[in-house]
């Protein structure tokens, strides 16, 4: 095997999935679950090697984050989203980088983007204030990444709305605990954050644009082509790859259960013809899933790789693809489940926990398909989509 943090996952597999209802309990991940990820190496998959990190093949980290949901989903989410912010602050000041990284380059580092923020304009930088939801893995990490609306001197927002990624140190925001009490994704312990009146240095803003464009990395002289896929295909890659992980871990566990399952009727699951065609079925969704998004983020590197641009109508239909993968797998998961019985249901196993880990996964921003397909079709027919929310994740 030659990637070293998928070969650490599968060493300690059985140690994740025993976290799993501690996870759940805590609402966010345990520290010994932490101290896992961190031991396997995901996070750091996507970090610039000047900082230990592996530089890996986006593929490499799709494929660690999918079997980690595999075995606890929300020690999965936390690989996909805490994962991937490395590769964004490989392309932000040198001099933040080291403030980071320069004393332990094992500092995670946390988000959301949404810009639920404004940044007044002072001098030397600006006055950060705001409230934010969905900051996943945020106990473990000690720094963060936000999304802002600039301000004006009144701090209001000026129009038309200019969006940017602000860089905190720990210090500097408030985690508020007991906001993150939800159905699914438990352990994730996404929760709020608030910022008041911090002062933020120029070199820890940048633009959106930035990234969305592609100059954000050519302007950091980056080389790998890790980091010249698109902004729009690397930040889901973690969120999709997440799902489609919990998917396959929801067939893995009905299997497992299935096997011995004698049926009310009597009759044994391995007998049933009906159950087993719902189960080839769906196996087969959730593979293509998998291949789908790998083929999709693979593409796209190779493309990066040649020095080709990726185009719009590119970026539209990966976002497209992306999205119909997450929604397939977990199509695909809801007819195993339903076809577990009430005893698979319980408590006490696993399914249910994947079952609802995957739903909560799929009503994530970046999963809602409307926008998505719609600026996709409008590519597809030679139509540019109108500027605005539609092209916000695109």
């Amino acid at each position: 095997m030659t990637n070293p943090a998928l070969a650490a996952v599968e060493e300690r597999a059985e140690e994740i999935a025993a976290l799993a209802e501690s996870n759940e309990q805590l609402g966010r991940l345990d520290d010994a679950a932490a101290k896992l990820l961190r031991d396997t190496g995901v996070i750091r998959m996507l970090q610039p090697k000047a900082y230990g990190g592996a530089e890996a093949h986006p593929r490499d980290f799709a494929e660690t984050v999918m079997r980690i949901a595999s075995i606890d989903g929300s020690t999965g989410w936390v690989a996909g989203i805490v994962g991937v912010h490395p590769w964004e602050m490989a392309m932000c000041d040198k001099d933040v980088q080291e403030e980071i990284w320069g004393q332990d380059n094992d500092t995670w580092i946390a988000s959301p983007y949404a810009p639920m923020g404004i940044l007044k304009p002072v001098d030397g930088g600006y006055v950060f204030n705001g409230r934010w939801q969905f900051s996943s893995g945020t106990d473990h990490c000690d720094w963060i990444f936000l999304g802002a609306f600039l301000g004006d001197a009144e701090g209001e927002r000026v129009m038309p709305p200019q969006n940017y990624h602000v860089i905190l140190p720990r210090a500097d925001y408030e985690i508020v605990e007991d906001s993150w009490d939800v159905v699914g994704l438990r352990g994730t312990g996404s929760k709020d954050i608030i910022v008041k009146d911090a002062f933020i240095p120029e070199n820890r803003v940048v633009a959106f644009s930035k990234f969305l464009d592609g100059s954000q990395p050519r302007e950091a002289g980056l080389t790998s082509p890790t980091y010249h896929i698109p902004f729009t295909t690397a930040f889901p890659l973690g969120i999709t790859s997440a799902v489609i992980g919990i998917a396959e871990g929801a067939l893995a566990a009905h299997l497992a259960y299935q096997r011995t399952r004698v049926q009310i009727t009597g009759t044994r699951v391995t007998d049933d013809p009906y159950v087993l065609y719902a189960i080839g079925a769906a196996a087969e969704e959730i593979k293509a899933s998998r291949t789908a998004m790998l083929d999709n983020v693979c593409r796209f590197y190779d493309a990066a790789e040649a020095g080709r641009e990726i185009t719009f109508a590119e970026r539209a239909a990966s976002r497209r693809t992306q999205v119909a993968a997450a929604w397939r797998s977990v199509r695909a998961m809801d007819e195993v489940v339903a076809r577990s019985g009430g005893n698979g249901l319980r408590m006490d196993n696993p399914i249910q926990r994947f079952w609802r880990d995957g739903h909560m996964g799929l009503a994530h921003a970046i999963h809602v398909p409307g926008s998505v397909f719609h600026a996709s079709a409008l590519t597809d027919i030679g139509v540019t989509p109108p500027p605005g929310p539609m092209l916000s994740m695109i």
